[in-house]
């Protein structure tokens, strides 16, 4: 997808709080991210999705839904009844960040 500066800032906090709050590895994080907004039509920043923080998209992408529910990255919420999202198979064309140095 294309993104200005500022919604490639806000994908890329999407992607830190997957790395700082599940522990996802930043290639897995950004092929999440991929792998669920591939062909969507983003508009410059701030984009419609900009009403909610990073955390709110970010535990979207991590939890699998319950209902049309997922946790919103409220501290205070018990996660443990809340299923892992699978990451997109490895090699996929959503992994484009090598964690290979010089790759």
């Amino acid at each position: 997808m294309e993104l200005d500066d500022g919604m490639l800032e806000f994908f890329r906090d999407i992607a830190e709080v997957l790395v700082t709050r599940f522990g996802v590895s930043p290639e897995e994080a950004v092929a999440r991210v991929n792998a669920v907004y591939e062909g969507a039509k983003i508009e410059p920043y701030p984009d419609l999705m900009c009403h909610e923080f990073p955390e709110f998209w970010a535990y979207r992408l991590y939890f699998e839904p319950k209902g049309w529910r997922t946790p919103d990255g409220d501290p205070e919420e018990d996660l443990s009844g809340w299923n892992v999202r699978p990451a997109p198979p490895k090699g996929s064309r959503f992994w484009t960040v090598s964690d290979r140095p010089g790759a």
